[in-house]
């Protein structure tokens, strides 16, 4: 669970390997049936790591119904690691330990289930989990069967303990289709829908490449920490792979850092709307019980969760202009601020401070690919949750907060006033039909 490092001249072969996505993800993507949208719930490790029994598991599954999460559409509950004794069986088989999770798993997935989750549980593809707990390499068929038969799922397959070369011959992918396909494999045998399978690669490998041909979501970077540089550095690698996310398969950026200290308010909305509208899946880390009602107001924002669970438009938003920088410029700290992506309702816009300032953010609507020239759009707010009026050419917010973010969204609301000079919103290359160049 640490953080690779990363150079520029990584981020940049990460944008040109992206290019060699192929038509084989997309149409295997979609085989298992299941995730087709981000998945939304809770993740024990962040706000706890190895302090988890069964208690903590239930109570935090009825405080998410309490609170709201579970009706604003948040329905997986996960463990992640430490919740196993730390040897197999004399016949092979992972078991819950004795003391945190003495009624067993199958008691415990019960209670979730009725409770209305789904369950979740965490294994690693090497020969031990980071924390040092059993792991399934060379195990997978056995673990699938037995997370399934404890009631799970969704499974977190890690990257910990990898064997050495002479004996796993075969690079990353191989490692985690050997899971991929027990999942499969126990699927077709037991009749029952197979386990989401999200893989915490790191992207070590350049796993947004291949991920969508294994499983539902692939950590592209190493761990989240609650820290704006911290969240900028993910923002950042993340917009250069934008176009591997869509319906059953997306970059995920790690869990939701809301609420565990270390960000202001503003740069608490900024998470959570560049992970949304980035249709990351979106996994609480926090102690649920000690979140306060502006977190739980983020947490619940119906109008970026509505974007995030698009059952129209899977894709995510992608930078159309950086901003401070150059185009295609990785910097970890100031990424990239300005961003658009269609939705089943109109064009979602995300205008990202990274400036330790306020600022006025201003940009030309066909700046996004999403927006026609000639035509005017009505301005939905997805914070304020009003109507602003309606755009035409051009937009500007004003004073967004440091480190704050707008979400927008723009709907075509017909042709635009007759007369606005001049005659394009871009000057460049705009041409009358007698060939004379208008403008500029």
């Amino acid at each position: 669970m640490s953080w690779p490092y990363r150079s520029k001249q990584f981020l940049t072969s990460a944008a040109i390997s992206l290019v060699s996505f192929t038509a084989l993800a997309e149409a295997s993507a979609s085989t298992t049936g299941v995730a087709r949208l981000p998945v939304l719930g809770y993740n024990t490790w962040n706000a706890y790591q190895c302090n988890i029994n069964e208690d903590l598991i239930i109570s935090t599954a009825k405080l998410m119904k309490s609170l709201g999460l579970q009706s604003a559409g948040y329905t997986q509950v996960n463990l992640d690691d430490c919740y196993a004794e730390t040897n197999r069986t004399a016949d092979g088989l992972i078991t819950p330990d004795k003391v945190r999770f003495k009624s067993g798993f199958n008691a415990l997935t019960n209670q979730l289930h009725s409770l209305g989750f789904n369950a979740g549980i965490y294994s690693d593809s090497g020969w031990f989990t980071c924390a040092g707990y059993p792991g399934s390499f060379q195990n997978e068929a056995l673990d699938a069967k037995t997370f399934q038969d404890w009631g799970f799922d969704y499974l977190k397959y890690d990257n910990c303990a990898i064997p050495y070369d002479d004996i796993i011959r075969e690079g990353t992918q191989g490692k985690y289709q050997r899971m991929a396909n027990a999942i499969a494999d126990l699927s077709k045998s037991s009749g029952k829908p197979p386990m989401i399978f999200s893989l915490c690669e790191w992207g070590w490998s350049q796993v947004w490449i291949w991920g969508k041909t294994v499983g539902q979501s692939w950590r592209t970077t190493g761990d989240i920490a609650a820290q704006w540089d911290a969240l900028m550095n993910i923002v950042n690698f993340n917009s250069f792979i934008t176009s591997a996310t869509d319906f059953y398969g997306r970059n995920d950026l790690d869990m939701l850092q809301l609420g565990n200290g270390g960000l202001t308010f503003d740069e608490a909305k900024s998470h959570f709307t560049s992970w949304a509208l980035m249709k990351s899946p979106l996994l609480i880390g926090t102690n649920l019980s000690a979140i306060t009602p502006d977190i739980l107001g983020i947490l619940t924002n119906h109008e970026i969760l509505a974007i995030n669970q698009d059952p129209v438009e899977g894709t995510s938003i992608s930078p159309f202009r950086w901003g401070i920088n150059p185009d295609w410029t990785s910097n970890s700290t100031h990424p990239a601020q300005f961003w658009s992506g269609p939705s089943q309702n109109g064009t979602v816009v995300m205008l990202l401070n990274t400036l330790d300032e306020p600022a006025n953010m201003f940009f030309n609507l066909t700046e996004s690919p999403w927006i026609r020239a000639g035509r005017q759009y009505s301005v939905r707010d997805l914070w304020t949750h009003t109507d602003n009026g309606t755009a035409v050419r051009n937009f500007t917010a004003v004073n967004v907060p440091t480190h704050g973010v707008v979400a927008l969204l723009l709907k075509d609301a017909g042709n635009e006033p007759d007369g606005i000079y001049p005659a394009c919103a871009v000057w460049y290359q705009c041409t009358d039909k007698n060939g004379t160049h208008v403008g500029g």
